[in-house]
């Protein structure tokens, strides 16, 4: 068993971007699998619950940790398999997820920049099954590891056991709290690929800088991407944030026909399950977007980002997301669901 360092009375403000100041009891950095192993066998000795961060982009820290935070630092790149059309690139979990699409274009590897700048770690990607502009992570998984929690074993879970749904995964249901993700697999193309310009503004930003769509790189793409989510998004460095508070509800066709009759300008769009309404909507027709509540509100340019204007304690952004929550319901009878961790 390897040796680690176990730190005490540890700030976690620099590991969470909502730019929360609440400590830990007890932290440590893993850079490998023998360095994890060694922490939860030193968790399970004390009786402490494991709580693992990697880019600390989806967790809303509401109170000091009794439980040992286990910052995910394990890195690296392998090639598992590759031809002359594709190649399967594993991840470790400890990168953060925009640093792989970047070192994908730089490869020339094509299938995930439509998913530029997305905050968060790799191994928290699949946990949620992140997704931008038309494209989802399971439209390129191929497989991931996992490291089971009671044995220490690794595990491999394809896609059909992953049970990939919007926004989630089997690591967000039965598995949750079960398994750490280690690494994981994407299948990606060589050069142009079918690159999916459709959704969102992203034709009209290339439009606008003399690209044209059906000709743009996969570079031209994810630049596009960038400077569109940089419109609209607040960059956690400056102000705190966790991306996207909320899911965008899926509701009965039914419901939003009813809804539909009372709000004419709802908006709503098809998928397999029923109509998803886009919770920045419902929000922001409710008077949230840019309203500010002490320390805390919905950002100004997005009502789905919930934001930290300094000094935020995390028990005063979950009062705010639970009454835009409950306004939401009283008003449109629809539950809106974090995307975001509440760890109270």
């Amino acid at each position: 068993m390897v040796t680690i360092e176990i730190q005490k009375k540890v700030s976690l403000k620099p590991y969470n971007t909502f730019d929360l100041d609440v400590s830990a009891e007890q932290l440590v950095i893993v850079k490998s699998y023998e360095e994890l192993k060694s922490a939860l066998l030193y968790a399970r000795k004390e009786g402490l619950t494991p709580l693992f961060i990697g880019g600390g982009s989806n967790i809303l820290l509401c109170n000091n940790l009794s439980q040992l935070v286990i910052i995910n630092q394990i890195t690296g790149y392998e090639i598992d398999q590759q031809d002359e059309h594709s190649v399967a690139l594993k991840t470790y979990s400890g990168h953060s997820w925009h640093e792989t699409v970047m070192y994908c274009i730089d490869q020339n590897w094509g299938g995930i920049e439509n998913l530029s700048l997305i905050p968060g770690s790799m191994g928290a990607a699949p946990m949620q099954n992140i997704g931008a502009y038309g494209i989802e992570l399971k439209d390129v998984f191929l497989r991931l590891e996992a490291v089971n929690l009671e044995t220490f074993e690794i595990e491999v879970f394809n896609k059909e056991e992953c049970h990939f749904g919007y926004r989630e995964s089997v690591f967000k249901r039965e598995l949750k709290g079960k398994y750490f993700i280690y690494s994981v697999t994407l299948t990606l193309k060589h050069g142009r690929h079918a690159i999916n310009t459709s959704y969102g503004a992203i034709e009209e930003e290339l439009k606008q800088n003399g690209i044209n769509s059906r000709e743009a790189t996969i570079k031209e793409v994810s630049d596009a991407v960038i400077r569109i989510r940089q419109s609209k998004l607040p960059d956690p460095k400056v102000l705190g944030n966790s991306g996207s508070f909320f899911k965008n509800p899926v509701i009965p066709r039914k419901h939003f026909n009813k809804l539909q009759e009372r709000f004419k300008d709802i908006k709503g769009y098809n998928v397999p399950n029923g109509i998803k309404v886009p919770a920045g909507w419902l929000i922001e027709s409710r008077g949230w977007k840019g309203k500010r509540v002490g320390n805390t509100g919905s950002h100004a340019k997005q009502a789905l980002v919930l934001v930290n204007y300094g000094n935020a304690r995390g028990e005063e952004v979950k009062k705010l997301a639970i009454d835009i929550i409950e306004d939401i319901r009283r008003t449109f009878d629809i539950q809106l669901e974090p995307e975001v961790n509440i760890i109270s």
